[in-house]
């Protein structure tokens, strides 16, 4: 795809991500019709944004979520300094339309792991991790129907990345545990405390383990000549089924020994 074209999707897209505002579809002349469109739109994004990318997310790392939008595997996408929220901070929900929230797995990255040739495997990867804590994203899309602008634009739109809360780092005797098998539990309370909404879920729903969908995105990442940067952010992907949220809700997610993460909704 043509640089200009890149930038001026990728500059669309930021102008209502700002607004709250969405399109069908992204113009024809600006429109990608491919993975690696999709992704040069996605890297013009910190540039016409002026915000510093602070790690990356997964979207789509279960079978039934790669279904729901209709792609054929996961997509990386850039999480912007402007997006991720202090701990206690109200996430605003203005202009968002998706309204769920996720619970995730995030690792923060040590020393930084540079593109090479050959495939980085689990162990590997795991090795340049600092620590895992409890994270929330609570996604958005430009698009009015998402789940059907295709697996080009979703990657164009930063795979539907939305705002994010990391929790604390979890005990470091998480290296020992098998994280696939890992339970977490989610409730949602309405602004006067009562529960509405609790669900289970677990490390499987995230490529079979969070630590698979971690050495995913960092071959994804390689394979596009990118690194992944001491200090970043990844968050692996929902371990549930996503949380219908609406203003002023609460959701508080346990994980356990490796602790617990609210998430205030902002009314």
């Amino acid at each position: 795809m043509d640089p200009c074209a890149s930038e001026a999707a990728a500059r669309l897209l930021w102008q209502h991500r700002r607004a709250g505002t969405t399109l069908d579809a992204l113009p024809d002349a600006l429109r990608p019709l491919d993975r690696a469109a999709g992704l040069a739109i996605q890297a013009a994004l910190p540039a016409v944004s002026g915000e510093r990318v602070v790690g990356w997310k997964i979207a789509a790392t279960s079978a039934a979520g790669q279904a729901h939008i209709g792609v054929s595997g996961p997509l990386p996408g850039r999480i912007l300094s402007g997006f991720v929220h202090a701990l206690g901070d109200r996430v605003p929900l203005a202009g968002n339309r998706m309204r769920v929230a996720e619970p995730e797995f995030a690792f923060r990255i040590a020393v930084d792991l540079p593109p090479r040739a050959a495939p980085r495997g689990v162990d590997e990867v795991l090795t340049a991790v600092a620590s895992l804590h409890p994270g929330f994203e609570v996604p958005d899309s430009r698009f009015a129907d998402f789940a059907r602008a295709g697996e080009a634009q979703l990657l164009a739109d930063d795979a539907c990345c939305g705002r994010f809360v990391f929790g604390a780092a979890a005990p470091d005797t998480w290296r020992t545990l098998d994280l696939s098998a890992h339970a977490v539990q989610a409730t949602v309370s309405a602004a006067d405390g009562q529960p509405r909404l609790q669900r289970d879920g677990s490390g499987q729903a995230v490529l079979g383990d969070p630590r698979v969908a971690l050495a995913w995105l960092v071959n994804a990442l390689s394979a596009q000549g990118l690194t992944l940067r001491a200090g970043d952010w990844v968050s692996t992907g929902t371990c549930m089924v996503p949380l219908a949220i609406e203003p002023g809700d609460q959701v508080l997610a346990d994980y356990g020994v490796l602790g617990r993460l609210g998430l205030r909704l902002a009314g």
